[in-house]
């Protein structure tokens, strides 16, 4: 959360995040990604790198799925979050 104040304090027209979720408690991802959402909608644009797929895929517009740093699949997120092979590999459905 600090460091996406601190980046913020900026005013930046475009926001990089790379896994803001990583080994935070699930309570605290979800308020993250409450925040970044919030971000978005205030005009800015977010480029997201996350291993959380369902979450990523659920605030997103457009994403890319990448396997040993190939992009696979790309698409809209809503597309992607329902593509069964998605599913499967990413979210465990």
């Amino acid at each position: 959360m600090l460091a996406i104040a601190r980046a913020l304090m900026a005013k930046p027209i475009q926001l990089m995040l790379d896994e803001p979720s990583l080994a935070l408690a699930p309570l605290i991802v979800r308020k993250i990604f409450e925040v970044i959402s919030r971000i978005h909608s205030e005009g800015v644009t977010i480029l997201l790198v996350e291993q959380n797929a369902k979450a990523a895929l659920e605030i997103a517009d457009r994403a890319y799925v990448m396997e040993t740093g190939r992009i696979t699949m790309s698409g809209s997120a809503k597309g992607l979050l329902e593509n069964e092979e998605v599913r499967k590999a990413y979210i465990g459905v």
